[in-house]
């Protein structure tokens, strides 16, 4: 049973977009849609482990969903024309639902026109990075939208309060709304692309590494973010972002089946089975990165693929090549003041110049969170690779506190384990 209500819920996010999509395709308006396709999800997930799941289960979402909204709409019609009466108003945002069987060119009878596929999810992805919205609204709207997170796991991701995400994401609804669905045309698309790729990363980011809850992967936001970028790549496939990206995901998603122990303990890079790793994902996302680099200047993911590469064509650990590694590091965070691939490269200086050498930039990098205002907000991980540091460099007692300050911090149940476990271990003499 518990296979069967898994392999349900996977089913239900992967429809989900593409469901939301053809109600904002068909009625126009983010909240009523998408309160609705929570509506037929919860109705789903009731009744599908009882009764089965339907030979064509988006087909059953997307009805269930258009009933509920277009219930909803009439109910919100007849409230306004109420209103009207009393006061002889019309709201200027009033939205009322096309009569049944009308609507857009090219809508058939059931009001929804053609069948539900990729490209709406893909035009949904393309409508929440809308040049209107900020591109903090941007991301939070296509997570939600699109990557199916809650708001609880973007407001976590931003390092911000749920109720200010949770009223960040509404602006952003209102702010589409009335928007025309389709495609953006050429010049729109590459307005919004950096965008799309950005939201693309951290969906794919949430899933390769859970940043709360008992699971360290999760698989359905991994899937779902390498899926999406496919479909940009189609759409644009001399784009070297774009394959730069991919190649990324492939790269790193290869590494899954080693990240985890016999009891779903988070097991560190240097500590894996390479033998476990996923070689065909591997030659891919190789590939993907050659042709990311061959296809324009180096950016950001084209670089962030190279370094994937490297590691991932090692057989050991020990084989890394680390000074090359660290050159591309050099090149990324002249690029991007991105505060991980500061830390990544922090990592990489220790490899090749020592724990010592490697300190002192983790160091560094925490003295600029502070003088930022953010110390109180740092990612975990700068404590996690100030532990790790620390322990190589022989001085246990800090490596210990850094350790378990690095598990307070995380609400990732497996990583916290991992960190306590290591901490414990320092407690032990031969530790």
């Amino acid at each position: 049973m518990g296979r069967a209500t898994d392999d349900i819920e996977d089913l239900l996010r992967r429809h989900a977009p593409q469901v939301l999509g053809a109600l904002v395709r068909r009625y126009g308006h983010f909240d009523p849609a998408e309160d609705s396709v929570q509506e037929a999800l919860i109705a789903a997930a009731e009744q599908w482990p009882r009764d089965g799941i339907p030979n064509n289960p988006r087909g059953w979402l997307i009805r269930v969903a258009s009933r509920r909204l277009t219930d909803r709409l009439r109910s919100d019609e007849a409230r306004r024309r109420r209103e009207e009466t009393a006061a002889a108003l019309t709201p200027a945002d009033a939205f009322v639902a096309p009569p049944p069987g009308e609507g857009p060119a090219g809508a058939g009878p059931s009001g929804l026109g053609r069948a539900p596929s990729e490209d709406d999810t893909l035009t949904l992805l393309f409508l929440c990075c809308h040049p209107v919205l900020s591109p903090a609204a941007q991301i939070a709207l296509t997570l939600r939208a699109v990557g199916g997170l809650t708001t609880a796991e973007i407001a976590r991701a931003h390092l911000v309060p749920e109720a200010t995400m949770a009223q960040r994401i509404s602006r952003a609804k209102r702010a589409v709304r009335g928007t025309q669905f389709r495609q953006p045309d050429a010049r729109d698309r590459d307005q919004r692309l950096a965008a799309v790729l950005q939201v693309l990363y951290l969906i794919f980011n949430e899933g390769y590494t859970a940043t709360a809850g008992p699971d360290l992967h999760r698989t359905d936001l991994a899937r779902e973010a390498i899926r999406l970028t496919r479909a940009v790549r189609r759409l644009l496939p001399h784009e070297g972002r774009v394959t730069g990206l991919l190649a990324l995901m492939v790269l790193t998603e290869a590494r899954t089946p080693a990240r985890t122990g016999p009891d779903g303990e988070l097991v560190p890079l240097d500590e894996q089975d390479r033998a476990l790793w996923d070689r065909t994902a591997v030659a891919e996302g190789t590939a993907l990165a050659e042709e990311a680099l061959a296809q324009g200047p180096a950016g950001d993911y084209q670089l962030q693929a190279a370094i994937a590469a490297l590691h991932d064509e090692a057989e050991r650990a020990e084989d890394t090549d680390w000074p090359q590694i660290l050159a591309l590091y050099d090149l990324l965070v002249r690029r991007s003041p991105d505060p991980a691939a500061a830390l990544g490269r922090a990592v990489a200086v220790a490899m090749v110049e020592g724990p010592r050498a490697g300190l002192a930039e983790v160091d560094a990098l925490a003295e600029t969170a502070g003088t930022s205002g953010t110390a109180g907000q740092r990612n975990h991980r700068l404590d996690a690779v100030r532990a790790h540091l620390l322990e190589r460099a022989g001085d246990m007692t800090a490596a210990r506190t850094a350790y378990r300050a690095a598990a307070d911090a995380t609400l990732s149940e497996p990583e916290a384990s991992y960190l306590r476990r290591r901490a414990d271990r320092l407690d032990r003499p031969d530790g």
